[in-house]
Formats: C-alpha cells, sequence, structure tokens
C-alpha cells in the first residue's frame, strides 16, 4: 500500500512533511509512504508582499486541487497559511502537536528591540507582525521580505536590515534556532491564527485515511486552533491581514488573545475570552464579535476598500 503526502517544495514545507512523514512510517511499517511537491501560487510570486497579491489560499489552492483530483491522498500545511473555509469535500483529519507559536526577532547584531535606533529597518512582509511593532516602535521602518527562512536570514544583511521577524517555528524545524536574537511573547505579539501548527488536509470521503493519521491528532492544539480559525472566519478575514489570535488550553479551560489592527500600528483592537474547551468555535466566533463591535469592523472596512 502506498500513501502520498503532498507538500510544497520549500526547505520548511519538505521539513515538515518529512516529519509527517517518518512518524506514519514508523507506526505502520509495511506502508510506503511517498513525498509529491506541489507548486502554489504563492511559490511562482516572489516578488511582492503577500498582502498585496490578494485572493485566500496563495499556499494551499494548488494542493488542495491535487487531493481532490486524487493525486496525492493527504495535504500536509503550515495551518497559518490555510484559509478560515475550506472546500466542502475536504476536511482537517488530524493537528499534531504545535511547535513554539512565537514571533522572534533576529538582529544583524545582539541589541534588543528597545535599544534598536531609531529609524532601524525591520524585515518583515507580514501586515499583522508589522502593525504590532509599530504600535510599540512607531519610529522604525518595516521593509517588505520574503523568502524561504535561510533566504530571509541572508537578506538581513544583504539588503542592509538591523532586524527581522519570522516565525520561532519554522527556525526551530529547520534547525537555526541559533538565530534568535528574541523571543516575542505571545502576550506582547500575538501569533497569526495556526502559527506553529500543521494539518492534514483530507478528502471527506477518504475515512480510511483519517483514520490512519487519527494518531497523530493533539487534542490541546485541535482546539486551540479551532477556536482561532472560527475568529479568522467570523472576521472574514484573509491570512494576510492584520489579524491575530492566539488560544491556550491549560487545565480545563481554552482561553484566546484575539487581534485586528490597522496597517500602520495606531489603532488596536484586542480582547481575551475563556471557556471549556468543548465551546472552542463558539468561543472563537464570540470574541471576534466582541472586538468588531469594539472598533474593528472599521479598521477592516477601511483595509478591504484599499
Amino acid at each position: 500500500m502506498v500513501l502520498r503526502i503532498g507538500t510544497r517544495a520549500s526547505k520548511l514545507a519538505l521539513a515538515q512533511a518529512q516529519w509527517v512523514r517518518e512518524r506514519i512510517s514508523a507506526h505502520y511499517p509495511d506502508l510506503q509512504v511517498k513525498l509529491v511537491t506541489v507548486r502554489t501560487q504563492g511559490d511562482r510570486i516572489r516578488d511582492k508582499p503577500l498582502s498585496t497579491i490578494g485572493g485566500k489560499g496563495l499556499f494551499v489552492k494548488e494542493i488542495e486541487e491535487a487531493l481532490q483530483k486524487k493525486d496525492i491522498d493527504i495535504a500536509v500545511h503550515s495551518l497559518k497559511d490555510v484559509p478560515a473555509e475550506l472546500p466542502d469535500d475536504l476536511s482537517i483529519g488530524a493537528i499534531p502537536e504545535r511547535e513554539d507559536p512565537c514571533d522572534v526577532l533576529i538582529c544583524r547584531d545582539t541589541a534588543p528591540l528597545e535599544e534598536l535606533p531609531k529609524g532601524s529597518r525591520i524585515g518583515t512582509s507580514s501586515l499583522r507582525r508589522a502593525a504590532q511593532l509599530l504600535h510599540y516602535r512607531p519610529d522604525l521602518e518595516i521593509v517588505p521580505l520574503r523568502g524561504n527562512v535561510d533566504t530571509r536570514i541572508r537578506k538581513l544583511h544583504s539588503l542592509d536590515m538591523h532586524a527581522i521577524i519570522v516565525a520561532a517555528a519554522g527556525l526551530k524545524r529547520m534547525g537555526l534556532a541559533g538565530h534568535i536574537t528574541h523571543v516575542f511573547p505571545a502576550d506582547f505579539m500575538v501569533p497569526a491564527i495556526g502559527q506553529g501548527a500543521l494539518g492534514l488536509e483530507l478528502r471527506k470521503e477518504d475515512q480510511h485515511t483519517a483514520n490512519m493519521v487519527m494518531f497523530l491528532d493533539h487534542y490541546p492544539t485541535r482546539v486551540a486552533v479551532e477556536a482561532e480559525r472560527a475568529f479568522l472566519k467570523e472576521l472574514k478575514g484573509g491570512c494576510q491581514l492584520p489579524v491575530a489570535c492566539f488560544g491556550k488550553l491549560t487545565g480545563c479551560t481554552l482561553s484566546l488573545d484575539g487581534m485586528v489592527a490597522d496597517v500602520r500600528g495606531e489603532r488596536v483592537v484586542r480582547d481575551n475570552v475563556s471557556g471549556p474547551p468543548q465551546e472552542a468555535k463558539a468561543l472563537g466566533t464570540a470574541l471576534a464579535r466582541r472586538v468588531l463591535e469594539a472598533g474593528a469592523r472599521g479598521i477592516l472596512d477601511e483595509i478591504y476598500k484599499r
């Protein structure tokens, strides 16, 4: 029997898919597990910030199409790239335990954020990261930055930047955690929806594969991510908006922190809720409605008009 795992061809995506492959192979020694690479729209367009390209699912659409055509059996995604609404015939069959969800700073020198000179150039193409950073340090200059993790680290020097912001999870999965200068706690810079988590997407009709990969599902991660994605869905937002949400299950309580900001970080609307994990999606929806009423609706309307 052969199981085909679909993935992007970037080094990080391949590392993530290989992680899944190794665990499935160890669990089913007689199963042949293959990786199938798929090039997505987000991979093809490399010279523009993601926020200017538009649309949803820039890094998943073509992989989902391969799944629907049965060219692959499982799609492995970074959940932060996956739109809140999936195609009707697909579902997230398993969400493994989350890697570090925080954002981190990699500085050219070792100076902490507070000591960076006025006007320092900080590389990121994430509106969410830029808005939260500018809210704290409006004097900084944001430089658009795209590329694989190792490419971004190289650009730190070649583009004369003082620092870049990336996800801790990607660095750790690539064995590059030694480059981290500073970790932004989640209560300072709210992570992206699903950041640090992987999603194994399947065809709904394929119950056999769903049963096979269920051993990889991590309940605390699943309920946290389900709440975060419900927050995003209620906002009707895409992955490239200055929107953030982070859930964490502690004991029997799921806590959820959500944020919406304008692109300059001048207006930030933030709130939190908590409740039982069985109500994860309802908590995410409730939190979204609270931030919308508190001013986020006006912020998002202005962004959409642009």
